[in-house]
């Protein structure tokens, strides 16, 4: 090809355009010096990688950031709907909670892991067609067969059998198993214990087909209890979730073990109270090294890998029995038939051993009678609705020492951040508040204490009729009026005096379901036992190579790198054509000569070359 008088450009894509050079101008243009072509070459790639860093990058994270924060919403949402059995990637689990009352099975399932070490297994609790939960109860509990052991496995027999009509009958051999006991099988001897759990280890495999083995059923203890009722309250407000925004809470964790000599700041974890009718427990995160007795905490990696320490976590854990809402009023009456009884024998009196000469119980609403005792040390009350005075009267019943940093029974607590903690409190933390007294969710103490005290000295005549009105909670019955005015005043001492809760903490929620669920202790105790099942996705994903992480997030790569790679693709294209057109510049320059060019002499029109890009 030969250089003429002009040279044009023209490109059809992706617009027609148009443009010449007249080769005056086209040495100085088009023809740059090699030092120039690099120079021009290394500013257009950092210009380049500057594009990459600051807008492909962000846009990367703010990608990810966001579709993580959509599928937890999402999550929430597509929680209540029924479980698609169908789906091949789904997993499930099943746990039984063996309590002192009866036996309950619950039916999990969750998706493949996506191969995220830093991640947990996403468990949700199954739901039939009718979305409701996967979930049957018997009765009595399995503790009343202690003395016919062999019937262990027929009383479990229904649950099993419940269970796996629900999950896809292939997915059984790969469904694990667990039998939990708790309170009712703690009081049993441990022969009668061993007895009713080697049934159950023998005839389960008998007749299903669960992956199941001796270590999944045994009697779990109280503290083992109260750490698993900790993780699923925190598991499900996503608080294992370490991407956090700006606006959430942080805490400065140690980790035992770990590695790195700073302290990590990770997402504030909640703390759990739960006051039952037998006992009350207290579990929350310890953050800083500290010493504490080993019954008192639990130190566990929830991560699949032990060498990874993002998930672990120290937990203090206590459980109080005696201190339930209905322990604590026997213990009460108790005293009060003890000590009344002592009273009249000294000073010869006959106080409440008659209708007509009641006992005042100031833990009664005003003008309540109510009997108690057995026939022969029957003691008959009649309520005066002292708040104030029944709180007074309770305190003794927290066996609190002088000592610092105890709680319960003189029991070893750890300083709490009360201004950057945050505490649920279930059962009859929430009874209390919203059955009657209608204030279920934010506490606050001031409140709280105003509106019991309203209870308590209001005629016991006025509550039936506000009862018999439906104005209380559907659940509330006669028993809870009778003993609302105590157990509120019991559980005001509990938190405030027994836990040494600032009386303005604003940061304790009452519940009884989170985001419309009823968390139960089982859910974090199957994510405690299958916490290393993430382990074999990872390894198939890992078998995928890079061709595989490539094609999951394509459409970001199609977005921006595909983008970059042809910018600099055309780029390469430009510069070589240009160093081409450089070298025929020179070798007709050399060769040229006057007579060679008589159109530049006579002044005609330049012919045109056209090149097409």
């Amino acid at each position: 090809m030969s250089i003429m008088g002009r040279i044009s450009f023209s490109c059809l894509f992706p617009a027609s355009w148009h443009f010449s050079l007249s080769s005056q101008v086209l040495p100085r243009l088009v023809i740059p010096s090699i030092r120039q072509l690099l120079f021009i070459s290394l500013v257009v790639c950092l210009i380049g990688l500057l594009y990459l860093l600051l807008v492909a990058g962000k846009g990367h994270v703010s990608w990810i950031t966001k579709e993580n924060h959509f599928h937890r919403h999402l999550a929430r949402v597509t929680d209540i709907d029924a479980t698609d059995t169908t789906n091949p990637n789904l997993n499930y689990g099943l746990v039984v909670d063996c309590g002192s009352s009866g036996s309950r099975v619950f039916v999990y399932c969750w998706p493949r892991h996506n191969g995220n070490p830093h991640e947990l297994l996403d468990i949700r609790q199954m739901r039939d067609q009718n979305r409701k939960p996967v979930v049957m109860k018997i009765k009595p509990g399995i503790s009343e067969l202690a003395k016919t052991p062999e019937k262990a496995s027929d009383y479990i027999y229904p649950l099993l059998s419940f269970a796996a009509q629900h999950i896809p009958k292939h997915k059984h051999q790969e469904t694990p198993l667990y039998v939990l006991c708790t309170a009712g099988m703690r009081i049993l001897p441990e022969s009668q214990q061993e007895a009713l759990l080697e049934d159950l280890r023998t005839d389960i495999p008998v007749h299903f087909n669960f992956l199941f083995s001796d270590s999944h059923v045994e009697v779990i203890s109280g503290k083992q209890e109260g750490v698993y009722a900790w993780i699923g309250i925190n598991f499900v407000l996503g608080r294992f979730d370490h991407v956090h925004n700006d606006d959430e809470d942080v805490v400065e964790v140690h980790v035992p073990g770990g590695d790195q000599q700073e302290t990590l700041l990770r997402k504030r974890t909640t703390g759990v109270l739960d006051m039952g009718g037998v006992s009350t427990q207290i579990a929350y995160e310890v953050p800083k090294t500290e010493e504490i007795a080993k019954n008192l905490l639990a130190e566990f990696n929830l991560g699949c890998d032990v060498h990874r320490t993002e998930h672990v976590y120290r937990v203090y854990v206590s459980t109080f029995l005696g201190y339930g809402g209905n322990a604590a009023r026997q213990r009460y009456e108790e005293n009060l038939i003890r000590n009344t009884a002592t009273r009249n024998r000294l000073l010869d009196q006959h106080i409440g051993e008659t209708v007509e000469s009641p006992l005042l119980d100031p833990c009664l609403p005003t003008d309540l009678q109510d009997e108690i005792g057995p026939p022969t040390q029957r003691l008959y009350l009649r309520g005066t609705g002292d708040f104030d005075q029944c709180r007074q009267i309770l305190q003794p019943f927290l066996n609190r020492t002088n000592d610092t940093q105890t709680s319960l029974s003189g029991v070893y607590q750890p300083a709490i951040d009360y201004s950057n903690s945050q505490f649920y409190g279930f059962s009859e933390f929430y009874y209390c508040m919203e059955d009657v007294l209608r204030m279920g969710g934010d506490y606050n103490a001031s409140k709280y204490a105003k509106a019991a005290k309203s209870y308590c000295a209001t005629q016991w005549k006025i509550l039936r009729e506000r009862f018999e009105s439906g104005l209380y909670a559907s659940h509330a019955d006669l028993h809870r009026l009778k003993y609302q005015c105590f157990k509120s005043a019991w559980m005001y001492e509990v938190l405030h005096t027994g836990f040494s809760f600032p009386t303005n903490y604003k940061n304790l929620k009452t519940a009884l379901l989170v985001y419309d669920k009823e968390v139960q202790w089982t859910l974090g105790a199957i994510l405690y036992r299958t916490r290393f099942l993430p382990l074999r996705d990872i390894q198939q994903e890992s078998l995928k190579g890079a061709h595989s992480h490539w094609r999951h997030s394509f459409s970001f790569v199609n977005n921006h790198y595909l983008f970059l790679a042809c910018f600099f693709i055309v780029l390469l294209s430009i510069i070589l054509y240009l160093r081409r057109l450089r070298r025929i510049h020179r070798r007709t320059a050399q060769r040229c000569t006057p007579s060679s060019v008589p159109w530049l002499e006579e002044g005609l029109s330049s012919p045109t070359i056209l090149i097409n890009l």
